[in-house]
């Protein structure tokens, strides 16, 4: 973890990543993409996907919040939300945007979603979110749903309006300025406890501290 405080960038780049900044943007082309083709079975499968990485991140935290489950040896107390978030939504939504442009030019387009859920990433360390095999797994789990959603189903050649990109980015270049913090974690520490019955959350000092004094490897192990 770094333990400098974060810069404003930093701070305003993983934002891109909440689920409330990311997820509408995915939803609303989804939908815009469904009522102009009609392709309903399209759009199922592919927030079948990005359900499924969202309650995977999901069962990660409340594992540990809830119980302790997680892996010291790597620091890792679950998934990062920001980053699977980033890397299942931003490729996706770059193959919505750029359906018209050749094979070639939409793969770099993909390409260009990937990296903006990497920086992202980086964000979660910058910003003493997360660790780095946290960081890691985000990738991972956001990565292979968001593949397995361009791989599974092929999207229509469309025309998309100019409005729709452009409505896109002033979207993701406001937000991240005015939209007021995100819950999530809060409630998830909710959810967690309510499921675990205990009073208080598993912290990574925690699951750090109970290694060192030799605490049972539950705690250690994922």
């Amino acid at each position: 973890m770094f333990p400098s405080p974060p810069s404003t960038f930093w701070q305003l780049v993983t934002r891109l990543g909440e689920a409330q900044i990311a997820l509408p943007v995915l939803i609303a082309s989804m939908i815009w993409l469904m009522r102009r083709h009609g392709n309903l079975r399209l759009v199922t499968w592919w927030l079948c996907f990005v359900a499924g990485a969202a309650l995977l991140t999901l069962a990660t935290k409340v594992a540990f919040i809830g119980w302790g489950v997680g892996v010291a040896a790597l620091d890792f107390t679950g998934v990062s939300g920001h980053t699977m978030f980033a890397s299942v939504v931003y490729p996706l939504l770059a193959c919505l945007l750029f359906t018209e442009w050749s094979t070639r030019q939409r793969r770099g387009a993909v390409w260009a979603g990937v990296a903006v859920a990497l920086v992202v990433g980086i964000s979660r360390v910058m910003v003493n979110a997360h660790s780095v095999s946290e960081v890691i797994a985000g990738l991972v789990v956001g990565g292979a749903a968001s593949a397995a959603a361009l791989a599974f189903a092929r999207h229509p050649v469309a025309s998309v309006p100019f409005w729709v990109p452009l409505g896109v980015a002033l979207w993701l270049v406001i937000t991240p300025v005015t939209a007021p913090v995100s819950e999530t974690h809060g409630m998830v520490t909710r959810l967690s406890l309510a499921l675990s019955g205990r009073t208080v959350p598993y912290t990574r000092s925690d699951m750090l501290r109970g290694v060192q004094a030799g605490a049972p490897k539950a705690h250690a192990a994922f």
